[in-house]
């Protein structure tokens, strides 16, 4: 197994758990979708696997990862390029073949005539990409991404999981949370359903189809089945 975790108890206070008895493994060339309602628990899953949340009690084992976050983090008065720069400090890689595949995301990403400005100067858009494009730029074993497709064009998502597919076929392992269900059915090779802050079920989409009973049907309509029936058992 590339990745495993194991959360007893999560949250932000000891003796007010958000997440109870979530327990899943990421394999090599594996994209897993994370999946739930809002305030489910997808967000504090995720804190817990880096290690950021207040209170917890379990185990995670992580290889060398890269966090793509929902809201951009960056640092103030940089420029992308200075961005890129300290980036490239950061790891272990040939200045010259960084430099190059650096170029060539900024063109990809239609960055490049703007790779000189500060980074807060950019769209919400535009810095999601600069996000997307340091964590690629790392080439880690584990990519963890929260929201991805947030204040993206259909021509980026398309971009991006393009480059996906690239890194689960070099065998990287990506951990993906996201709402928009008809995408994930398409590219996720399975699901972990998170309601309640507990792991409702988890599996491919034929398990999931298995677990909701209603063969055939959209990953949308699963998830919807699983969530209303999990709230009424609640």
């Amino acid at each position: 197994m590339l990745a495993t975790c194991q959360i007893n108890e999560a949250g932000y206070e000891k003796g007010s758990p958000i997440l109870k008895n979530i327990s899943f493994t990421i394999k090599q060339g594996e994209l897993i979708g994370l999946i739930g309602p809002n305030g489910a628990g997808k967000s504090s899953t995720i804190k817990s696997l880096l290690g950021i949340i207040k209170y917890f009690d379990g185990e995670v084992n992580l290889p060398d990862y890269a966090y793509i976050p929902e809201r951009p983090i960056f640092y103030e008065n940089l420029t992308m390029w200075e961005h890129l720069y300290f980036l490239m400090s950061t790891l272990k890689t040939d200045e010259a073949e960084f430099i190059d595949r650096a170029n060539k995301l900024l063109i990809e990403f239609q960055l490049d005539r703007v790779a000189d400005q500060y980074l807060d100067s950019y769209s919400k858009g535009m810095q999601q990409k600069a996000m997307i494009m340091f964590a690629f730029l790392q080439r880690p074993s584990l990519y963890i991404i929260d929201e991805p497709f947030t204040g993206l064009d259909p021509k980026m998502i398309k971009q991006l999981l393009a480059m996906i597919q690239r890194e689960k076929e070099r065998g990287a392992g990506i951990l993906m949370s996201t709402h928009i269900l008809d995408t994930a059915e398409k590219v996720c090779d399975r699901f972990l359903l998170i309601s309640q802050g507990k792991l409702l079920t988890q599996g491919t989409f034929a398990d999931i189809h298995q677990e909701s009973g209603i063969q055939g049907a959209s990953l949308f309509d699963c998830f919807d089945v699983l969530t209303e029936r999990d709230a009424d058992d609640g």
